[in-house]
């Protein structure tokens, strides 16, 4: 028989196993760990720059993120700023992007696996949602104004559409990891590579193989700079 004591311990570990489960980034155990691109060491993130050679520039990037970017086909454009352009931000768990919307253009169906999004609106109009997971499969919509703001779970499959044809649209996004990471579903299922075989996915799908032949004939164009 395990004595209380005993299984305190046991619930204040489980805890805290649980605790770090749910997390998106480890949290920092120190003021800063600037990332050292350099290190040959292979670490979750990256190994910590010597703090004496640290400075003001390891946290900064002129990212102009108040100009217009252009659009591609699918009509946004992602500018996410990360660990990979501010080394400041490893283990401190956050990012940031803008994303730029033509008339009628998409942040198509994506998830990000490793954070949760918070989006709000700065200019136009945005239809946005995010679809819970199996078995459910429930959309949570809704049409956002400038000012909105917005939240979608990490892991989960979300889009934002412009549906104005005539004006364009602007989001700022923060995400809760220094490398949220993004996959685009379309990309991922038809512009793999190598590709996934057209019989798993006409099955998969429910089409003839010749519509899944169509689809990874297309090009799948990355919208994240």
């Amino acid at each position: 028989m395990a004595s209380p004591s005993s299984l305190c311990l046991l619930a204040a570990l489980l805890a805290l196993i649980s605790w770090q489960a749910m997390a998106s980034d480890p949290s920092p155990l120190q003021d800063f760990c600037v990332a050292d691109m350099h290190s040959p060491v292979r670490v979750n993130g990256f190994a910590c720059l010597n703090p004496m050679e640290v400075n003001a520039d390891h946290f900064f990037k002129a990212a102009k993120l108040d100009t217009p970017r252009k659009t591609n086909k699918v009509g946004s454009n992602v500018t996410l700023i990360n660990v990979m352009q501010i080394p400041g931000l490893n283990t401190l768990g956050i990012s940031i992007a803008r994303i730029d919307y033509a008339p009628l253009g998409q942040n198509p169906p994506h998830t990000h696996p490793r954070a949760t999004e918070i989006l709000t609106v700065l200019e136009g109009t945005l239809y946005v949602g995010f679809v819970t997971s199996n078995p459910n499969n429930t959309l949570f919509s809704k049409v956002l104004n400038k000012g909105d703001v917005f939240v979608f779970p990490q892991g989960l499959i979300h889009f934002q559409f412009n549906p104005n044809p005539h004006q364009p649209a602007v989001a700022i996004a923060a995400l809760s990891s220094q490398n949220p990471g993004a996959i685009t579903i379309a990309n991922a299922v038809f512009g793999s590579k190598p590709p996934i075989s057209d019989e798993v996915l006409a099955k998969a799908f429910q089409v003839e193989k010749g519509t899944i032949d169509w689809l990874q004939a297309q090009f799948w164009e990355n919208n994240h700079y």
